[in-house]
């Protein structure tokens, strides 16, 4: 892909959401004339900026991304839901409010499934569901008022400093063009060792400078990769791996640019052959 300033890139996807409603990954990156993995990161840096939202629900193993305002557009995805999903789905939609404790537990299972459609609230200590598109305030419950940010003065936003604002918005661009190509080089390395391990990626998890997250699928099943952009690894970033994969009940590969340190090497040999740790009484 010739390279580009991101923020040209994530300008461009924001169009695209925006002519074409929520889309995946894959219809993105035709238009944008990117690969499918480059899309998902610029797609994954996006969200964390909360500049979009990714759907609970799937299309195949993939989300939809969406720009906030474009709730009531998921509804025409809703027959890609699991056949219990769909039948709460319908079954809501067609109540507005249903009470919990009145529901099949299949269906009271499925409810919480459908996180996209289906919002919980309590009433008289009671769970009650109500559709996506259907106001609280609907059913007598006054919602929570949003806190006020107080306004910015002038000296604050800097209007009167027009070539200090200029200066440092150069600054920024050049820096986003330099991480960009590093960022890149990385996830390059990262999509190289799982090619040449017969991987296959199924998504991306997380996208940053200075780590990539995501799930795979090899022989032996799904795992979670943690890519750290750094040359040594510390028992630290072992720890942060492992609960990072605990979400996801998987087992997880570390990368990274270099060897571990020493003391890391150290504690995987000390504990592989660990049963367990007692306590005296």
């Amino acid at each position: 892909m010739p390279t580009q300033d991101t923020t040209e890139i994530k300008e461009k996807i924001i169009f695209i959401l925006r002519r074409n409603g929520p889309g995946l990954p894959v219809h993105i990156a035709r238009e944008i004339e990117s690969s499918v993995l480059f899309t998902s990161a610029f797609l994954s840096e996006l969200a964390s900026e909360k500049r979009i939202k990714i759907s609970y629900m799937k299309v195949g193993n993939s989300p939809l991304y969406y720009l906030p305002g474009q709730e009531q557009l998921l509804e025409k995805f809703s027959h890609h839901l699991k056949s219990k999903e769909k039948e709460a789905f319908i079954f809501l939609k067609g109540k507005k409010i249903i009470k919990d404790s009145e529901q099949d537990p299949a269906i009271r299972v499925a409810l919480r499934e459908i996180k996209d459609f289906a919002v919980p609230f309590k009433k008289d200590e009671e769970i009650f569901w109500r559709y996506f598109t259907i106001p609280i305030t609907e059913f007598g419950i006054a919602e929570k008022p949003k806190k006020i940010e107080k306004k910015k003065t002038e000296k604050t936003l800097g209007i009167f400093d027009t070539g200090k604002r200029e200066r440092t918005k150069r600054t920024q661009k050049k820096k986003i063009s330099k991480t960009s190509q590093k960022e890149r080089n990385f996830f390059n390395k990262v999509k190289e060792f799982l090619t040449e391990k017969s991987t296959e990626l199924i998504d991306i998890i997380g996208f940053s400078r200075n780590e990539i997250i995501l799930r795979v699928k090899d022989t032996e099943g799904e795992k979670i990769v943690i890519a750290y952009n750094k040359k040594r690894i510390s028992d630290n970033d072992i720890i942060k791996a492992a609960k990072k994969s605990a979400g996801f009940n998987l087992s997880y590969i570390i990368l990274s640019l270099g060897e571990p340190l020493k003391k890391v090497h150290e504690l995987i040999r000390a504990v592989k052959n660990l049963h367990s740790i007692e306590k005296l009484k």
